[in-house]
């Protein structure tokens, strides 16, 4: 099965968790999630102060800046893989 595919599988799998992640591990999936399908942040960092959720997937995604799309789809593969298992 190609990446793709096998990405697009984690994603609907993600959504069926017996039970739910962590908030960190949440951020993890939010974040390998964006840079699979857009790549690195490109818009601006949240302004309000205290929007503190937008500013945690902000910063979160931002921490994937420079990977690939492709070892971003694996490691969501694989983080999919070991919360399910």
């Amino acid at each position: 099965m190609e990446l793709k595919s096998q990405f697009e599988q984690a994603v609907t799998e993600s959504k069926t968790l017996s039970q739910k992640p962590d908030n960190s591990t949440l951020l993890s999936l939010y974040s390998l999630y964006k840079q699979s399908t857009e790549g690195d942040v490109s818009n601006d960092a949240p302004s309000n102060p205290f929007d503190f959720v937008a500013k945690a997937k902000y910063n979160a995604w931002e921490e994937q800046k420079g990977k690939t799309k492709e070892a971003a789809m694996q490691e969501y593969i694989d983080l999919v893989t070991k919360l399910k298992g």
